[in-house]
Parts: C-alpha cells; structure tokens; sequence
C-alpha cells in the first residue's frame, strides 16, 4: 500500500480505490496535544485540496484538506471520545476518514514518503 503526502501535512493510503485520510506524525507533533477533531459528514464530497475537517489542539486550530477528491463513506468516531488517537499513532489509527476517490490520477499531485521527508527538511 502506497502513502502520499500533501504540503498541509496530510496523508493518504490508497487501497482498492478507497483512500484513508489523516494528518501526518510531523503535523501531530507540532500540533501539541490535540482535543478535538471535526470529522466530515458521511456522503459529502470534496475535491482535492478542499476543507475536508479540522482538528484543533491547545496551541492551534488547523483546516484538514482533502488530499484526494472522493466521496466521504467512513470516519473514524473513535477521535469524538479520544482525540488523543491521532498524537498517539496519526499515520495509523489516527485515521479521519475514508473517501471514495474518484480520480486515482490526482495522486501525482502529491508526494510520496521520500519527499515529504526531504520536504520536511526545508522547513
């Protein structure tokens, strides 16, 4: 399973045409604790680069974009109880949501592992 970055800080797995979403360890750590996420409604959709949610923490309030266009078909109701989920394990099961995506071409848009990492060091 391929991952893909945006310069926002978010991340996207793709598997099967479906795409889970969330915000990179990097944007977890700089956000500080995080205390609460704003999930999209189910069946809405973005294209790439829309407001797909938010997250706030106690340093910040941040829009999270959608990295890919889609339909919205799960999110993760784990973060309304435990926010911390994405501080704990962001590229993982901190996951937001899951976005029918609706033109895998779009991903070269993004960058893979290796870039965000060299992106991350220009910052």
């Amino acid at each position: 399973m391929s991952i893909y970055f945006t310069k926002e800080h978010e991340w996207v797995k793709v598997k099967e045409g479906i795409a889970a979403v969330g915000i990179s360890e990097h944007a977890a750590h700089e956000l500080g604790d995080i205390t609460f996420v704003e999930l999209p409604k189910i069946g809405k959709s973005v294209k790439q680069f829309e407001v797909l949610g938010g997250i706030e923490s106690v340093k910040a309030a941040s829009d999270i974009y959608a990295p890919v266009s889609g339909k919205v078909v799960k999110v993760n109701e784990a973060l309304d109880a435990a926010p911390e989920i994405v501080n704990e394990s962001a590229e993982d099961a901190g996951w937001m949501a899951w976005l029918e995506i609706s033109d895998e071409s779009e991903l070269k848009n993004l960058m893979t592992q290796d870039q965000y990492d060299e992106y991350l060091k220009t910052l």
